[in-house]
């Protein structure tokens, strides 16, 4: 570790200056503005061939953000692109009237993008045809700096001492037209990116963590797209009040009838039937749909047409034989909870217990989440099933197999070298 990894310190992060004298009030915080106006909404292909041009010819980095419709919409995807780059300006697309932006992709191939918080915004961009070669995460880059609070806003006000407008955050970006105060929020997200990232790239450096931070920027930029969840109706809201398998059938029946309605209507699934009325029809297993209606989530509100289809759900989970019922749980494709170590193994329960506190300590010296030193679920494998030989490189290929980055590697294997010794 360098002499700067050791004195890094939140008070050592940029910020907008040191605190005012206690007689003097500190001065307001500027609200940004958008320095070219709101940019027109780009919704044609004819439109939408000038951004390429535009960006293509463009110099730097490529700030890049996208709003979704999450609570409103099914699935995940964009409906609003935002991008600016040096020698472009900025510029809104909207990826409804121009669903397909893989000329805009391949146009700004071999460019670093700028992305906050980035693995939230890849999936739907990539949808479109926009997926990146390399970038830079601000979020991500504050996160290993050691700044406290890490949202865009929060972010932009630290280090570059200005105000984003904040209560657009949540709408829905489905709708059209998009309001203008949208659309100047929108806006704003990528209007001060490079500067946030140029800020933060000197301050990584500072404290010695750039390297690190590139490293985790490359691994975002070249992983898989995540697989399909297995089984997602198990993830439920309340699905731990449901224990038998005829309770736990009639929740997968109604959460897949509920899926497939919110895919065709195209709106949220939440919309469609909440959670808990999911679980209470579980738990009550009601013979007719008079006696669902009884239950919460299935009022007055819901019309016979809509209770008799989701009794028709019920009536199919009751009548299904023992064999076709889904089994209590999902096989562990890992350690177990390590609430349960104690019982199941001690022994590497005493070695979670001091890798832990490794981890904690380092992550203090270090000035960042202990999530991002190293994964949680990394340290529970390695310690449920340690290497059969305690050597520093038995212990470095198995963080490496559990997905490692070099940078990690060298700041935890030590560490949870000592850990693992010390309760063999």
């Amino acid at each position: 570790m360098t002499d700067a990894q050791e004195t890094a310190a939140d008070t050592s992060l940029r910020t907008t200056g040191g605190a005012p004298p206690d007689d003097v009030a500190p001065a307001p915080i500027p609200l940004l503005e958008p320095r070219e106006g709101i940019p027109p909404v780009v919704a044609s292909d004819d439109a939408l061939a000038g951004v390429i041009a535009a960006f293509a010819a463009g110099s730097g980095p490529v700030a890049v953000d996208a709003e979704r419709a999450s609570g409103y919409r099914y699935g995940q995807r964009a409906y609003l692109v935002q991008l600016r780059r040096d020698g472009a300006g900025s510029a809104l697309v909207d990826p409804v009237g121009c669903p397909d932006l893989s000329g805009l992709g391949e146009a700004l191939r071999g460019s670093e993008w700028i992305l906050h918080a980035a693995t939230q915004d890849l999936p739907c961009l990539r949808e479109i045809g926009m997926t990146p070669t390399g970038l830079f995460d601000t979020e991500l880059a504050g996160r290993l700096a050691g700044f406290p609070r890490v949202g865009l806003g929060a972010m932009v006000e630290s280090v570059l001492g200005y105000s984003l407008e904040k209560g657009h955050s949540a709408v829905d970006w489905s709708t059209r037209p998009l309001p203008e105060p949208w659309l100047r929020y929108a806006a704003l997200d990528v209007e001060l990116l490079i500067d946030l990232r140029n800020a933060l790239e000197q301050e990584l450096d500072r404290q010695g963590k750039l390297e690190w931070a590139q490293e985790e920027f490359s691994a975002i930029a070249s992983a898989p797209p995540a697989p399909p969840r297995q089984d997602p109706w198990r993830r439920t809201s309340g699905m731990h009040k449901v224990r038998r398998r005829r309770q736990m059938a009639v929740v997968r029946e109604l959460w897949t009838m509920r899926d497939q309605i919110a895919q065709r209507r195209d709106i949220s699934p939440g919309k469609v039937l909440g959670d808990a009325a999911i679980v209470e029809a579980a738990l009550a297993l009601p013979p007719n749909a008079h006696a669902l209606t009884a239950l919460p989530g299935f009022g007055h509100r819901m019309g016979r047409r809509q209770l008799e289809q989701w009794q028709a759900a019920v009536d199919r989970a009751k009548e299904l034989p023992d064999s076709e019922l889904p089994q209590p749980g999902q096989p562990l494709a890992g350690p177990p909870p390590p609430r349960a170590w104690a019982d199941k193994d001690p022994a590497a329960a005493a070695r979670l217990s001091a890798a832990r506190t490794a981890v904690s300590e380092l992550a203090e010296r270090l000035h960042m989440p202990q999530e991002n030193v190293i994964t949680p679920d990394t340290v529970r494998r390695v310690c449920w099933e340690p290497p059969k030989k305690l050597t520093p490189d038995a212990i470095e290929d198995a963080l490496s197999g559990y997905g490692a980055r070099r940078w990690q590697i060298e700041q935890v294997a030590p560490i949870l070298m000592r850990a693992l010794a010390s309760e063999a």
